[in-house]
């Protein structure tokens, strides 16, 4: 019943910018702190940003920070990554994920283990 979709990954080279798009449906929007994450092929799963729901702190690892920005339109049921300066390191498979309010009310780290639902992924590939 829930769902949660990631678009706006591809190709892009390194210094360009790509804007991620999660929408979600099954689920009441407003009230979830929603993160994205990534995984290259080999490597652990990374969390790299986080919006809660109860306040406006936000997350971000420090590998894309000052380059990435996470925000959220609770309107349209839609999380974004903004990702800026891209560089061929954040290559790899992104995902969306929403923890449900009783677990995560504010983004002071990100953990994947307190995070329920995960969208598929979408690729992100950074050419040198």
């Amino acid at each position: 019943q829930v769902q949660v979709v990631e678009s706006g990954g591809g190709l892009v080279q390194a210094g360009g910018s790509l804007r991620l798009s999660c929408t979600t449906s099954g689920l009441s929007f407003d009230d979830y702190t929603m993160g994205w994450f990534r995984q290259a092929p080999g490597k652990e799963r990374e969390g790299i940003s986080c919006t809660g729901w109860r306040s406006g702190i936000t997350y971000t690892a420090d590998s894309v920070k000052g380059r990435f920005t996470v925000s959220r339109d609770n309107a349209k049921n839609t999380l974004y990554l903004q990702m800026n300066s891209l560089k061929p390191d954040d290559t790899a498979m992104y995902y969306c994920a929403a923890s449900p309010p009783w677990v995560v009310g504010a983004c002071y780290r990100i953990a994947a283990d307190e995070f329920r639902y995960w969208g598929q992924g979408t690729q992100v590939t950074v050419s040198a």
